[in-house]
């Protein structure tokens, strides 16, 4: 069963079961689909909780299907978990490791600049949500991690270029990129679903 359990400031349902932590490739923990059962990190947002900058949700059911296949579903969000607040002034990605290497390493909070629409540097809030989210995921027992796509914390593959006009570039989150650091296979919710066990 799911029980409630506190996120951020307010109290929501979480989408991770009370079963015991252990091995969840037995042949008697598979999907229904007969697929060995997971431990996946979901941006929280895409569950449904009202965490994103502009104090909405963005709900995905191709990520809410998994719980009902049998997936076990670790709700995270770094932006909140790194003290930011809910409702927040927009952010993007100005400075990254990858920037000049082309690679998504995480490296340290020194290598990435994070600033507001305003021209606040919120880069140690992201730093701080990231890396303790990451400790989360990785206490769960989390291999795979779903982020949410083009996010500043949780962005794979592509992010906003930092100039707040709408324009992406090939690119990480800081989150999405501490967690490939950490060898959590990280994907986003547009992804293919259908063979998540061998990702």
């Amino acid at each position: 069963s799911r029980v409630p359990r506190a996120f951020g400031p307010r109290r929501r349902v979480s989408w991770v079961s009370e079963a015991p932590r252990g091995p969840l490739d037995t042949p008697s923990r598979v999907t229904r689909r007969g697929e060995i059962c997971m431990r996946i990190a979901v941006s929280a947002c895409l569950l449904g909780e009202a965490c994103r900058y502009d104090g909405r949700s963005k709900p995905c059911a191709r990520v809410q299907e998994l719980a009902a296949d049998g997936h076990e579903l670790v709700p995270i969000c770094p932006e909140v978990a790194g003290g930011l607040p809910t409702p927040r002034t927009p952010c993007e990605i100005v400075q990254a490791p990858w920037m000049e290497s082309g690679k998504a390493r995480a490296a340290n909070e020194r290598s990435w600049t994070i600033l507001d629409a305003s021209g606040a540097d919120c880069t140690a809030a992201y730093a701080r949500g990231a890396q303790a989210e990451l400790a989360r995921a990785k206490e769960a027992g989390c291999e795979l991690a779903i982020l949410k796509a083009k996010s500043p914390s949780c962005g794979s593959g592509e992010v906003y270029d930092g100039t707040f006009s709408g324009k992406l570039v090939p690119g990480w989150g800081i989150a999405a990129a501490t967690f490939r650091d950490a060898g959590i296979t990280v994907i986003d919710e547009t992804a293919d679903f259908s063979r998540l066990s061998r990702m």
